[in-house]
């Protein structure tokens, strides 16, 4: 359950790419269609500002991310609603490096606005006749603040209340020790802005000992940059890191978003199980923390 195209890849993709090339389905859950995303240049930049144009492309971008991932089901929470009705990407605001609050100006069919237990129900919907075993989604902070997020969190957790058959729930969480060091591993790259291992990291990072699960990345490396590269009005620098799949390297690989500041993508994805059950049949390369 994702708020926009490009965060099913960025906060799951290796988790993702490792149950579909298990054989396992996975179904893929876009609350909008990120219509207020800042845009990386230069071809695409007439995009930025025009909503129904950056929809329509980031839907073809999402649909080439999920084909490299390996996920055959997607579907938009508000249902493939008409223009006028769906919902739409809320926007944000920096208030710090790696962490987002809400926009000045918010549209009509923001998500945020949406009823939550209207939204929740749409999603309790398509789990009761999908039947996951494990629902998958931000923590409580969003990842690092971004009001859709956090709505995407607050939508998913009202939605496994109201299902018949109650799914293992699953939080995107890195350890912090994991990103920091992840950090620190990372080399200059042309003008990008190098991030600060040392300053206070986004809520995506908890205390190591919060860390459930984890997912080896190296597997799924390949399916994991090609899909952040269909991403491309939002995802730059994409690129694996020489060697680092076997010297034991926190960091395997590398992009940055349109901030310019470049992020490492740790040897391991991090998971917290939020509401545990019965499910223990994770698949290859995801096991306890």
């Amino acid at each position: 359950m994702h708020a926009h195209p490009d965060d099913e890849t960025l906060a799951t993709g290796a988790l993702l790419a490792t149950w579909a090339e298990a054989g396992l389905p996975v179904t893929v859950v876009t609350c909008t269609r990120g219509e207020r995303g800042e845009v990386i240049g230069p071809d695409p930049t007439h995009l930025e500002g025009d909503g129904p144009a950056l929809a329509a492309h980031r839907e073809g971008e999402l649909a080439a991310a999920l084909a490299a991932l390996g996920v055959r089901d997607h579907a938009y929470l508000d249902g493939g609603a008409s223009p006028d009705e769906r919902y739409e990407d809320s926007g944000m605001a920096w208030l710090a490096p790696g962490q987002a609050g809400t926009a000045a100006d918010v549209p009509d069919r923001a998500f945020v606005g949406v009823d939550i237990d209207v939204a929740a129900r749409r999603l309790a919907d398509l789990i009761d006749e999908r039947r996951p075993a494990v629902v998958v989604t931000y923590e409580p902070g969003g990842g690092y603040g971004h009001p859709d997020h956090v709505r995407a969190h607050e939508v998913t957790m009202r939605a496994v209340e109201l299902v018949e058959v109650a799914p293992v729930v699953l939080w995107a969480a890195q350890a912090s020790s994991v990103l920091r060091s992840a950090m620190a591993e990372l080399v200059p790259v042309d003008e990008l802005t190098m991030p600060d291992p040392s300053a206070a990291l986004p809520s995506v990072a908890v205390p190591d000992e919060d860390v459930d699960l984890v997912v080896d990345v190296a597997p799924v490396l390949d399916r994991l940059l090609a899909a952040l590269r269909a991403h491309a009005t939002q995802v730059q620098a994409v690129a694996a890191l020489s060697g680092r799949l076997v010297d034991g390297s926190a960091a395997v690989a590398r992009y940055a978003l349109s901030n310019d500041v470049l992020a490492p993508i740790p040897a391991t994805e991090g998971y917290r199980i939020a509401r545990p059950g019965a499910f223990t049949a994770w698949p290859a390369g995801v096991s306890p923390a």
